[in-house]
């Protein structure tokens, strides 16, 4: 097998849950894939530091909300800039058109949200070129969407800070915390 060959079955599994991250990883590598594990922004940039784009994992999976960090929006952007050829998933519970604008103008290939498998995730690998072909729907987006798309821009903008986001959107914190509470977002 060649080096590039090499890489491109490398995954790097960006998340802060070492639960998940770990049982992620050990289906991934039932699968054939050599995984590394990085729980933050400073930890991609190291594992990066001394490889060379080539070297690099040619598939990412990136967790949107990371602890300590406005989101893995930034993992997407440093791992874009290092191998632009490199599949990188975006996975959340947090999801919003916003959110998923963002994370493709960054880089990714795809964005799912949780709960995903390690099938959907293989999928959205192989979905990387995009489709004319998905299907168009007539139907208008509902208030409930709208909200629940604006709560999770704003929420993104502030680094998933909820006294902020709902000062920003003229709610108490508690009702946020309600709202957040309903929909299980992990």
């Amino acid at each position: 097998m060649t080096e590039t060959a090499e890489a491109q079955r490398q995954l790097l599994i960006v998340e802060d849950d070492e639960a998940f991250a770990r049982t992620l990883g050990r289906s991934f590598e039932r699968r054939g894939y050599a995984v590394a594990h990085a729980s933050n922004a400073p930890e991609v940039e190291r594992l990066l530091q001394n490889r060379s784009p080539e070297q690099s994992p040619g598939y990412a999976v990136v967790d949107l909300k990371l602890n300590g960090e406005a989101s893995g929006l930034a993992c997407v952007q440093t791992l874009h800039r290092h191998n632009p050829k490199m599949l990188i998933v975006v996975l959340t519970g947090f999801a919003s058109i916003a959110t998923a604008v963002e994370a493709i103008k960054l880089g990714a290939c795809h964005y799912l949200a949780k709960p995903s498998n390690t099938d959907d995730i293989e999928a959205a690998f192989g979905r990387a070129a995009g489709s004319t072909e998905v299907e168009l729907t007539n139907r208008s987006t509902s208030i409930k969407t709208l909200e629940w798309e604006r709560i999770h821009e704003t929420l993104a903008e502030t680094g998933f800070n909820i006294s902020e986001t709902a000062r920003r959107l003229g709610m108490h914190r508690r009702t946020l915390a309600r709202k957040l509470g309903k929909q299980q977002v992990k």
